[in-house]
């Protein structure tokens, strides 16, 4: 059964490949497209930056901002996850959900 927190992301066991999925509040969602539109905008930025041959160091300062947005996002989705998903699983005593945590973490960290 599904439950929505307070961190706007409820967990069910209905879709997805691994059988699970989360719907964000529509908050979330329209918070996460926004940054994710942003960050699409500053992709196809550089884009036009390389094929305007701009001074290499300018895109590479372009390529640590996108990477450091889509970090954002991460650690966005990351902490509504860890506040819903990972303790209604643990809760429920679905322990290896941890292990998932953690493969999903050093995933993110690379």
């Amino acid at each position: 059964m599904e439950q929505q927190t307070e961190h706007g992301c409820h967990c069910g066991t209905e879709h997805g490949q691994s059988g699970r999925h989360s719907h964000h509040s529509e908050e979330m969602k329209g918070r996460l497209v926004a940054r994710l539109n942003r960050i699409e905008g500053q992709i196809r930025g550089i884009k036009g930056m390389i094929e305007k041959d701009t001074y290499c160091d300018d895109v590479l300062n372009q390529i640590a901002a996108v990477q450091s947005a889509l970090n954002s996002v991460g650690r966005l989705l990351l902490e509504g996850h860890m506040k819903s998903c990972i303790v209604e699983r643990i809760q429920t005593g679905e322990t290896e959900v941890v292990d998932e945590l953690l493969i999903t973490i050093n995933k993110l960290m690379k």
